[in-house]
């Protein structure tokens, strides 16, 4: 059985072999073990932190196959983007010009450069091995995120945002980075994902300064701005079911979409409960909700559970993997929002 939890620094080994398994296209995996292990650290730090302000740390969740003690996913929650070193989008902007003299009337879409210094909270870097996804697995090492912001709601921005992996050929490269970025950089796709986790100075020397007119770009080009991956399609829909919505932003190196939305009108978090453990029971059945601790070493899986006037009812499994016992206080999220259940 697969537990979420909270990174450990002893976690550094298997995280670095797990995130090697991941593709191009995921920027904020394309890390050196250097950048992981101070990652890594600060998550470890911001999940025992007392004051509940944003300031931009990460905060690392792995899931643990425990039966074999292997780490098998993973996902993040960066507090805050920008700061010292700015976050930078596209901001697509439509326009309507006509002339009376030819009597055409048309839209003109550009791509503006955005740099945000004091931005939203961002959520990325979710990644499973290719043999756990499946049974529900996605959705646990994607919802915790949100259980443990109903947990701590000031720790993070009152804005959430996603970037979703843009359009990939079959050789990994990026259509959108081939008209547009690589005209203002001269290197390959993944040399820039890669070289954007250690240093985005880059983008504010090189990128234009003025928009750049999508008109201009090939027509296949144009109909993959603002699209995603086909393998990034199952966890857009999650996040538009929990209420994210796709926003005028993409991404700067592979035109993927930005989605958006208030923190607080997240459908996982507020559905997301506090009850009290009050008793084991080893036959309940039924449907599986994340179930999540409220202590500093966060801990959420899935499961069968029974509730009541008094509290919360769970089978024993549950006690040992998120290392609870009777009379704690414990965090419960259905899996689905009421409306797509």
């Amino acid at each position: 059985m697969e537990v979420v939890r909270a990174v450990q620094t002893e976690d550094l080994s298997q995280l670095w072999e797990l995130i090697g398994q991941s593709s191009v296209g995921l920027t904020t995996l394309q890390i050196t073990r250097e950048q992981l292990l101070d990652r890594v650290e600060r998550s470890v730090f911001a999940f025992h932190r007392q004051t509940e302000k944003p300031s931009g740390e990460p905060y690392l969740f792995v899931m643990e196959d425990v039966s074999r003690g292997k780490l098998v996913g993973m996902s993040c929650i960066f507090s805050k983007v920008g700061g010292f070193e700015p976050s930078y989008h596209y901001r697509l902007v439509s326009s309507k010009q006509h002339c009376d003299l030819l009597q055409v009337t048309h839209d003109i879409t550009a791509l503006h450069l955005e740099k945000i210094h004091d931005g939203p909270t961002e959520i990325g870097s979710l990644f499973l091995s290719e043999s756990y996804r499946g049974k529900g697995r996605g959705r646990l090492i994607s919802l915790a995120r949100f259980q443990f912001m109903a947990q701590h709601p000031q720790r993070f921005h009152k804005d959430i945002i996603a970037e979703m992996r843009g359009v990939l050929d079959k050789n990994g490269q990026s259509p959108f980075w081939e008209s547009v970025g690589r005209q203002f950089f001269q290197i390959d796709f993944p040399q820039a994902d890669s070289l954007s986790t250690i240093d985005k100075r880059f983008i504010e020397d090189l990128m234009p300064k003025y928009p750049i007119y999508t008109c201009l770009l090939p027509d296949t080009v144009r109909s993959i701005i603002g699209k995603v991956h086909e393998q990034t399609k199952p966890a857009l829909k999650m996040l538009q079911d929990e209420g994210f919505l796709i926003t005028d932003m993409i991404d700067i190196f592979d035109g993927g979409p930005v989605v958006h939305c208030r923190r607080d009108e997240i459908d996982a978090i507020k559905r997301t409960k506090k009850l009290t453990l009050i008793d084991v029971d080893d036959s309940i059945t039924g449907e599986s909700y994340l179930i999540g601790t409220t202590k500093k070493d966060f801990r959420c899986c899935l499961s069968a559970v029974r509730l009541s006037e008094n509290g919360l009812i769970v089978p024993s499994l549950v006690l040992a993997l998120l290392q609870v016992r009777i009379g704690d206080t414990l965090l419960v999220t259905a899996q689905h929002p009421q409306s797509t259940e």
